[in-house]
């Protein structure tokens, strides 16, 4: 006998581990535990999603003929973690070996590594590039640059390829998309699942066991098993993918979702296949219902950017998490756990993050990421916040847009340029700065936009880095051009913010 571990993001029927179980040998083993819902305090919607696609999934196995022994997060006899848990169903059984596939979180792969029993890691195969596959792409090349690895798993998958060539005749349509979105423009509302019974019982049991997370726990409407999971992916196929590539990286204060497909979740939880999801969006592009741009832009997030970030998780080892080359470290501002600010683009953006344990990856990139990358915050603290508090951050996934291209602290190996920018970027993609405190267009005085002091000091205090990066000396010849009152109000202003920032004051 065997216990095959299935964990909360393995919710998936061909997933390596159960291929090779014996429905009438082996014994499923599947656990909620306090430490992986508090280990960072996780969004209470995020914890009820994990918990309750845990349930039904075992409900599914039982359904296939497995034996599943499932411990519960309100049952007593439940112990505090995973390897708790695989050490009693051991001792109940008397199994020989515990099969598990590789889980995607340093700190539990780990964990379940120090344990002194017979485990067997098999790899996640769910994913299209094997690390062997990315290692080796790796080791041919001095720059990691996503697109020339996105353009091999175009020919490696054959989606949109018409024989050796992409169709359409160019790789990346990005030039026709990424728009402002128009705010008057009448939009399907996002496909909302009301929660059964299964999922109630979650809700109650997380708002109980987790009461002082950050983010609100109801209304929930998220997809919490396969059948939903494709209801949604066909939602996202037949009405938002039209206009995907146009609002991929728009923001506006009133709809926090606009075009993009919401099934993120789905997929790293393992609702969803990332193959299936490309199929679809192909075969729509086929059949005349979205155009290449759109599609060719979804695929990439897809193929090539997910499948990027999952490679280099598995090639940088868990060294990654403690990068931080730009010696970063200011504490995380109080806004980001909800406390005021003047600033509506990072209000929003925050309150989006509560409500919905959701924002696109603008958000993510340009308002929160920009503004804790301008004000030097610690790297692993912006880690934490984002792991915690978004309903599809696993580490794999989150740790290098993390750290890597959102807060540049890998050096470059993402990135070949930090993602910070003045609040221009935001005034041209968004709505936020029409309702604002601030004035975009100053950038100095009372009312300027934070953005826009921060960005030269940032720029400023790296200039021995940065200076020499071809595209980024076009701005340092930039301010090079400022009269020097100019420079030095930019410079002192920030320091300013900084400060404040520093003792916990409004912004």
């Amino acid at each position: 006998m065997r216990l095959i571990l299935v964990l909360g993001d393995q919710l998936s029927d061909d997933l390596a581990a159960l291929r090779q179980a014996d429905p009438a040998r082996d014994l499923i083993v599947m656990a909620e535990v306090m430490e992986e819902g508090s280990y960072v305090p996780h969004h209470p919607q995020k914890i009820a999603l994990v918990l309750t696609a845990m349930r039904k999934f075992a409900a599914r196995l039982r359904g296939q003929g497995f034996r599943v022994a499932y411990a519960a997060l309100d049952d007593p006899e439940t112990g505090p973690s995973l390897p708790a848990e695989v050490i009693r169903r051991m001792a109940e059984t008397g199994a020989e070996e515990v099969l598990v596939t590789t889980p995607g979180d340093w700190r539990l792969l780990a964990s379940l590594r120090d344990l002194p029993l017979p485990l067997r890691f098999l790899p996640d195969d769910r994913f299209l590039c094997p690390p062997e596959v990315f290692t080796a792409w790796a080791s041919e090349r001095k720059s990691l640059r996503m697109e020339w690895f996105y353009r091999d798993m175009r020919r490696r998958t054959g989606l949109l390829m018409a024989g050796s060539e992409p169709v359409g005749g160019q790789w990346n349509f990005d030039h026709d998309n990424r728009k402002p979105a128009a705010p008057d423009l009448l939009r399907p509302a996002p496909l909302r699942f009301a929660p059964d019974a299964a999922t109630e019982a979650v809700l109650d049991l997380v708002a109980a066991r987790f009461p002082g997370h950050f983010g609100r726990l109801r209304p929930f409407h998220w997809p919490t098993d396969r059948a939903e999971a494709l209801h949604a992916l066909d939602h996202f196929i037949t009405q938002s993918l039209p206009r995907f590539g146009d609002e991929q990286d728009a923001m506006l204060e009133s709809d926090p979702f606009l075009s993009h497909s919401l099934l993120s979740s789905s997929l790293n939880i393992g609702l969803l296949s990332p193959f299936e999801v490309c199929q679809r969006a192909e075969a729509a592009y086929h059949a005349g219902t979205a155009p290449l741009a759109a599609v060719e832009g979804f695929i990439r997030q897809i193929i090539g950017w997910r499948e990027y970030v999952r490679g280099i998780w598995a090639l940088k080892g868990p060294d990654y998490l403690t990068q931080n080359a730009l010696n970063h470290s200011a504490p995380l501002p109080a806004a980001y756990w909800g406390a005021p600010t003047r600033m509506n683009c990072l209000s929003t953006a925050v309150a989006q993050t509560r409500d919905h344990a959701y924002a696109h990856h603008i958000h993510r990139l340009m308002i929160t990421g920009n503004f804790a990358l301008l004000a030097g915050v610690d790297p692993a603290e912006v880690h934490a916040w984002y792991l915690a508090v978004y309903i599809d951050a696993i580490e794999w996934v989150e740790a290098p847009n993390t750290l890597g291209m959102s807060q540049f602290a890998d050096g470059g190996l993402l990135a070949s340029k930090p993602y910070v920018s003045s609040g221009a970027y935001i005034n041209r993609m968004s709505d936020y700065c029409g309702t604002c405190h601030y004035r975009v267009k100053e950038r100095t005085g009372p009312r300027a936009c934070p953005f826009n002091p921060l960005y030269w000091h940032f720029l400023m205090r790296h200039r021995d880095r940065f200076a020499r990066n071809p595209r980024m000396a076009q701005m340092y010849r930039s301010f090079d051009r400022m009269e020097a009152p100019l420079q030095s109000a930019l410079l002192a202003e920030a320091e300013g913010i900084l400060a404040r920032l520093a003792a916990g004051t409004e912004v």
